[in-house]
């Protein structure tokens, strides 16, 4: 209502200023009808005639009032003075003559405003690619939000683009039947949640979904990162936050998107006392005010993403301002097969391709991987000259994503390929000949990546969320079997087993210090716990966190593990060594083997059937 009534004010100050106008013109279109510009040789002419009455003085000019309107119906006359010495000069030779005044006000004018304009178009330019190489933009728009806004339903995604993450669509829906009729949402007295916020790991598609939300809802979306909220002047990052929010208000009901909101939220005090965390702070001060201050009954919601929701502060997440948590987390294999449902409409897809299969051979996979995925599926037809995308351009797809792009041209002496050939051979094995392991479903010794000389490709076929203490252990068997090959085979070891050491050290290091898998050690966390969605390792705490003697027996409780890991690959591989032997030497000669060749060469691979007992206990 106050917005009205200002707009009235302005509507009527535009029509006084219009009538002044009017009268303005009008006035001098009146003295212009009633008045004679005349040389002044015409105007000593016109007093010689005694018809005029009056003369007007003026410093440049001089106005004669008629006694009786001329000819032309003008009832004065005007000319430009002329000094009296030259006009009386100039009388003498009968010719007519004026003074011509000439203004000298747009110089003047000039003389002082273009200093001015140069001086100032040179500093704001000079400060504009300053402040353009600290990343702050324009000068004039520094505290002016930088949000991009789609009205309407441009973004140009809707919930039929989102598969996978059903559970995360569903918590939505209500958001968009409030938005699209808040009245009714609200008729039992229950309010919408201010803020929701989406956290998972990267890839899952949250912004993707707080996309759908505005394209399902019609509402304008105002979609910012939570980095462009500071700068590093003090107070600009505060007053964008109370620019985005003013513009949202204007075009309630809409939607508030902040993508990686840790950048903006993270605990208060977390950094020390640092300068440079004032700002930050400040404008986290600034969003929590503006949070508490709009009323969601007006159509406002906030939306929010980020993939380490631990390091928010608590203030962001009570009741009241992010009231509801969304978890959108990576697919299962029914959500991976939806989501690839969705990404093979733009592509030429072989109609005996089985997705199912694709799904089972991707666990682990988000969103973004799956897309990847298809593409790199689709650039892999196209290579080959094809004229759709068939499975097996999905599993050169698979493999370039998990292995690294094949390097041709990394040429191994005979002596490395048969060490790679024994290696990998090894893995398989010791992954066939265990109870449980992933399948194996492919070997190659065709170098890949960065440093990879050959690999072997597991891909299981389930989703698993809880591992046991065995399943672990067979884990570090296959990964160390690769070692256990060369040592039979060569009776010496080399430096590709460098990878698979960190890995199986890492393995056992989690279930000593993490998950409590030593008797001997109690069923106690010697670790902090890891950041929940990024798969990055622990950073290192100063000091130690246990007793010397404590940390001497963790260390030898890892040693046994791994070394336990090691002897069970080695007696797997002693007890198949003529299978060994042949499949090496299948696979020097192709490079590649693939899951129907594996299983023809296995056929009489004597297999554990039943777990071997943990022959360590910690001490």
């Amino acid at each position: 209502m106050p917005r009205m009534q200002k707009k009235d004010q302005w509507n009527a100050g535009y029509w006084i200023v219009a009538a002044l106008l009017m009268l303005m013109l009008q006035g001098y279109w009146q003295t212009a009808k009633t008045i004679e510009p005349v040389p002044y040789s015409e105007f000593e002419k016109a007093l010689a005639e005694k018809r005029v009455a009056e003369v007007l003085v003026t410093d440049h000019t001089l106005t004669g009032r008629l006694k009786s309107p001329d000819s032309h119906g003008k009832t004065a006359i005007v000319a430009t003075r002329v000094e009296p010495d030259l006009a009386e000069r100039l009388s003498r030779y009968g010719v007519p003559y004026a003074r011509v005044v000439e203004s000298t006000w747009w110089r003047d004018l000039l003389s002082w405003i273009l200093p001015a304009v140069a001086f100032f178009g040179v500093w704001f330019f000079l400060f504009r690619r300053l402040a353009e190489k600290q990343g702050m933009g324009g000068y004039l728009s520094i505290g002016k939000s930088r949000a991009k806004v789609f009205v309407e339903k441009n973004t140009g995604v809707t919930f039929a683009d989102v598969a996978g993450v059903d559970e995360a669509k569903a918590e939505l829906v209500e958001i968009v039947q409030f938005l699209k009729s808040p009245q009714d949402y609200g008729r039992l007295g229950a309010r919408i949640p201010k803020g929701v916020l989406l956290v998972g790991p990267p890839g899952t598609g949250k912004t993707l979904l707080a996309k759908a939300v505005a394209g399902e809802a019609g509402v304008p979306f105002f979609s910012i990162s939570g980095s462009e909220f500071v700068e590093m002047f003090v107070g600009v990052g505060a007053a964008r936050v109370r620019d985005l929010f003013e513009q949202a208000r204007t075009q309630a009901p809409a939607i508030i998107f902040i993508d990686e909101l840790d950048a903006l939220g993270r605990a208060r005090g977390a950094g020390g006392l640092i300068g440079g965390h004032d700002e930050r702070e400040q404008t986290l001060n600034q969003l929590l005010t503006e949070m508490d201050g709009f009323d969601s009954s007006v159509g406002l919601i906030i939306l929010a993403a980020t993939n380490r929701p631990e390091i928010l502060d608590q203030a962001l997440l009570r009741a009241g301002r992010f009231d509801r948590q969304v978890l959108v987390d990576r697919p299962d294999k029914k959500g991976r097969l939806d989501i690839l449902k969705v990404h093979v409409r733009k592509i030429v897809l072989a109609p005996d391709v089985d997705l199912e299969q694709v799904a089972a051979l991707t666990t682990g996979f988000s969103g973004a991987d799956l897309a990847n995925l298809v593409n790199e599926a689709a650039l892999a037809a196209t290579r080959r000259r094809a004229q759709a995308v068939e499975l097996q351009d999905f599993t050169a797809a698979i493999e370039r994503i998990v292995a690294g792009l094949e390097k041709k041209s990394r040429v191994l002496n005979p002596r490395e390929r048969e060490t790679v050939a024994y290696h990998e051979m090894g893995h398989a094995l010791v992954a066939l000949a265990l109870p449980g392991a992933d399948p194996v479903h492919k070997i190659s010794i065709i170098p890949r990546g960065i440093g990879a000389l050959g690999y072997t490709l597991q891909r299981p076929t389930e989703d698993r969320f809880l591992m046991t203490r065995a399943e672990l252990e067979h884990k570090i068997a296959v990964l160390l079997g690769g070692r256990a090959a060369e040592k039979l085979v060569f009776g010496e070891l080399s430096t590709g087993a460098a990878d698979d050491l960190a890995r199986a050290t890492d393995i056992a290091r989690d279930m000593v210090t993490r998950f409590g898998m030593v008797d001997a050690l109690g069923y106690v966390a010697f670790e902090a716990q890891r950041p929940r969605f990024l798969d990055v390792p622990e950073l290192t705490q100063g000091g130690c966190r246990v007793a010397e003697s404590t940390q001497a027996r963790i260390d030898q409780a890892i040693r046994d593990i791994v070394m336990n890991g090691f002897d069970r690959a080695f007696r797997i591989l002693e007890r198949n060594r003529d299978v060994l032997e042949r499949c090496a030497r299948e696979l020097l000669a192709r490079e590649t083997l693939a899951e129907e060749d594996i299983r023809q060469l296995t056929k009489t691979l004597e297999r554990e059937v039943q777990p071997m007992p943990s022959t360590f206990a910690g001490g």
